[in-house]
């Protein structure tokens, strides 16, 4: 669609006044008044009365599975999943088979999302080679290779040798790299199934300590300090674990963290059905840990919403529990259970959906270049539009993921994304993908 502009008419910037927004030459050429008198005559122009403008949205965990598991994801169909979101830049986790720990490989992917054409793909190189905590992988090629790599991570393992996690953080420094550790400590959690507590007690399922979390998160946020690094702390999931980053924080060691939708929205209540749909990792908490998780995103203490998308074939999560795989699909979904739980609660509004989102995400992960950018003349047309009213039902069978494991079917959610666009171009339109090329 190289040329074609689009005129949004009354739409509201991070949910303020309604105004007109004009996109052309991928950018935002105008905004006001002036937009409608600067469109040419053949501009497209889209009634978007009601519905609230963002940066297009960014995900720091992405899993794409591919190369290696294409029969759960690929890039192309987890990266569309990833537009009817509101997406427009994903990181792509590591542990794909090949491991993404060559230059070789992250090119690869980053090279597979270009060619697809629906967001941007930044992949995320791993810490270790083989994702085997046992030396370093090649993070310095890796950050200077075409994929410009700035985010490191073992996720799906923790990174547990004390040694290994300091020499990484010491190292992505050259390049201003972040590590973003899965925390996991193994030896509490060998066999566990879910969290551990009265549920699993009563449904006799191995337990899953808080403290295995925990413990990984404290040990790294003091390594961080002690070498001046960033951290970024994966799928925080406990009240502990938020009271340790904010404590981090508190005495200025640079650290960050993610929280996932389904941490904010789900308890481990659900495990007492034995469904492997609600089989994660980390596991589902209670309700308390839920409400902490709720309270450190709106207080800044969580600094983001990240997926952790992690799609999965149905043999591998139709099947009893110990032996379903860990994880759930997220990038279709996000969007709405930030809008249900925080913003339909009062305790976010649009403007903090895009912080949370977009722009602190895109600044983590060094893509704030072109990602999370404030909604201004002359910045990229990364955006997303979002009916605020809307609600709607999941659908798993609807849905573009290439895997239908999310744990939200038949779930009531608020706002709905109606259009994404990336660099100008729509890649939804109305709720519907649009083709890369086709002219809409």
């Amino acid at each position: 669609m190289t040329g074609t502009e689009h005129l949004l008419r009354g739409v509201a910037p991070l949910g303020g006044d309604p105004t007109d927004l004009l996109l052309a030459d991928g950018r935002v050429a105008a905004i006001g008044p002036d937009a409608a008198a600067r469109a040419r005559t053949d501009a497209r122009v889209l009634d978007a009365a009601g519905l609230v403008a963002l940066p297009g949205l960014v995900d720091l965990h992405t899993h794409l599975r591919e190369p290696g598991r294409e029969d759960a994801e690929t890039v192309r169909s987890g990266t569309r999943a990833a537009a009817l979101g509101g997406f427009t830049a994903v990181h792509a986790m590591a542990n794909t088979t090949p491991v993404a720990d060559t230059a070789g490989v992250v090119e690869q992917v980053w090279r597979l999302g270009r060619d697809a054409g629906w967001v941007d793909v930044h992949p995320v190189g791993a810490v270790s080679v083989g994702l085997e905590g046992r030396r370093l992988a090649e993070l310095g090629a890796m950050a200077h290779s075409a994929a410009r790599v700035r985010v490191f991570s073992d996720d799906g393992h923790c990174v547990d040798d004390p040694v290994l996690m300091r020499r990484a953080l010491e190292y992505v420094k050259a390049f201003d790299g972040v590590v973003a550790q899965h925390a996991q400590e193994p030896r509490l959690t060998a066999g566990a199934q879910m969290h551990e507590g009265v549920v699993s007690a009563e449904v006799g399922l191995a337990g899953w300590p808080a403290v295995a979390e925990e413990a990984i998160i404290a040990r790294d946020v003091l390594l961080a300090g002690h070498v001046g690094a960033r951290l970024h702390v994966c799928h925080v999931s406990t009240a502990g674990s938020v009271e340790i980053v904010r404590w981090a924080k508190a005495r200025g060691i640079d650290v960050t963290a993610e929280v996932t939708p389904h941490h904010l929205l789900l308890t481990d209540e659900l495990a007492r059905s034995y469904d492997p749909l609600y089989k994660v990792n980390p596991p589902l908490r209670t309700a308390e840990d839920v409400e902490a998780l709720r309270a450190g995103l709106a207080d800044g203490t969580i600094d983001i919403v990240a997926t952790d998308h992690a799609p999965h074939t149905r043999e591998d999560k139709d099947c009893e529990w110990a032996a379903a795989a860990f994880g759930m699909t997220g990038l279709e979904t996000a969007l709405g259970i930030v809008a249900s739980v925080m913003v339909d609660t009062g305790r976010m509004d649009w403007a903090g959906v895009a912080r949370v989102l977009s722009s602190t995400p895109a600044r983590i992960g060094r893509v704030d270049a072109a990602h999370g950018r404030p909604i201004a003349v002359g910045e990229p047309a990364n955006l997303t539009l979002v009916d605020p009213a809307a609600r709607w039902t999941v659908v798993p069978e609807a849905m573009a993921s290439a895997s239908r494991n999310t744990p939200y079917g038949g779930r009531e959610l608020v706002g709905a994304v109606r259009a994404t666009f990336l660099r100008g171009r729509p890649t939804v339109l109305d709720g519907v993908a649009v083709e890369p090329g086709e002219h809409a």
